[in-house]
Formats: C-alpha cells, sequence, structure tokens
C-alpha cells in the first residue's frame, strides 16, 4: 500500500507532525474561503494552460499553412514539367544559332531558319529544363508562366501587325547577311 506524500515526508523526517497539521488546515481553509466565494482561485496555472494550448495550436496551423504551401510548389514544378516535356519541340543539329540571354550571359541555341523567324516574332518560346534549354509553342509557354515565371527565358511578344507596316519589305536582304 502507497503512502500519501504527507506521511512519506513524516516518514523521511523531512517535517514533524505539527507542521503537517498547519500545512493541512491551510489547505482546508483555503478550500473553504474559496468555496464560499470570499477568495479566490489561483487561476494562473490555467490561465497558463490554455495559452500554451493557444500558441500551440497557432503554430500546427503555421506548420500546416508551410506544408499545404509545399506540396502546392512540387504540384506546380511537376505540372511545369509535364508541359515541358509534352510540348516541347525536337532538338535541332545545325550550325545556324539563335543566341539569347539567361541571367546576364549570352547562351545560343541550335534553330533552322523558320525557328529563328517564329522566335523573333513570339510565337515560340525558350526555357530552362533539365540543366538546359527548350523550345516550346507560345500557348505552352504562357501556362508555364503562370505556375513559374523564372523558367522562362525568352518569350517576345508578338508581332503580326509590323509586318503589314514594315517600310522596308520591298527590299531585299542578302542571303549571307547573318543578324
Amino acid at each position: 500500500m502507497s503512502l500519501s506524500l504527507r506521511d512519506q515526508l513524516l516518514k523521511a523526517g523531512l517535517v514533524n507532525e505539527k507542521q503537517a497539521k498547519q500545512a493541512g488546515k491551510q489547505k482546508q481553509k483555503e478550500n473553504r474561503l474559496v468555496h464560499k466565494g470570499q477568495a479566490e482561485k489561483d487561476e494562473t496555472a490555467r490561465l497558463a494552460a490554455l495559452q500554451a494550448k493557444a500558441e500551440k495550436a497557432e503554430r500546427d496551423q503555421e506548420l500546416n499553412r508551410q506544408q499545404q504551401e509545399k506540396a502546392a510548389q512540387k504540384a506546380r514544378a511537376a505540372q511545369v514539367k509535364q508541359l515541358i516535356e509534352a510540348s516541347r519541340l525536337p532538338r535541332l543539329t545545325t550550325e545556324d544559332y539563335y543566341n539569347f540571354v539567361d541571367d546576364k550571359k549570352v547562351k545560343r541555341l541550335s534553330v533552322n531558319n523558320l525557328m529563328r523567324d517564329k522566335l523573333s516574332r513570339g510565337s515560340l518560346a525558350i526555357v530552362k529544363h533539365g540543366g538546359g534549354y527548350e523550345v516550346l509553342p507560345r500557348e505552352a509557354a504562357l501556362k508555364i508562366q503562370e505556375r513559374e515565371p523564372q523558367r522562362i527565358v525568352l518569350l517576345n511578344t508578338p508581332t503580326e501587325a509590323a509586318e503589314a507596316d514594315d517600310p522596308y519589305a520591298a527590299y531585299q536582304i542578302p542571303d549571307d547577311l547573318m543578324w
């Protein structure tokens, strides 16, 4: 049979019988006054517990929000990867290159005349993918730009109307001239 804390303290000799009775009387007196409403019950422990519970709930909400944000970011990355792989144009191995700027560095991509024209007119775009660059149609690039704008390296604005008003349209461009 286990002894109460009072009995254990008496047995160990830490308190005497008089001190134990006095502590018991004091406790009974406090309980009686609280019950009658003449003294206030000590609420600090309960308030501290409520505050700790509220802080824990706030931390849990913040962690949950961060986890949801990470999951959404992963989903966007997967969508972008799928868009790029589904709509990229085949790579060419020509000696004709299209130069563009990425992160203050001039990069180049092998293209043919049709691709060069479409890139400059804005109907094709260049995006970063897997440590390299891919050429995509404008519609796919716009969808990627909604999800991850940092992936778009080159997306010119369409210039369809500028050709009709071109004052130099009648002049021939020499075949050996490279821009």
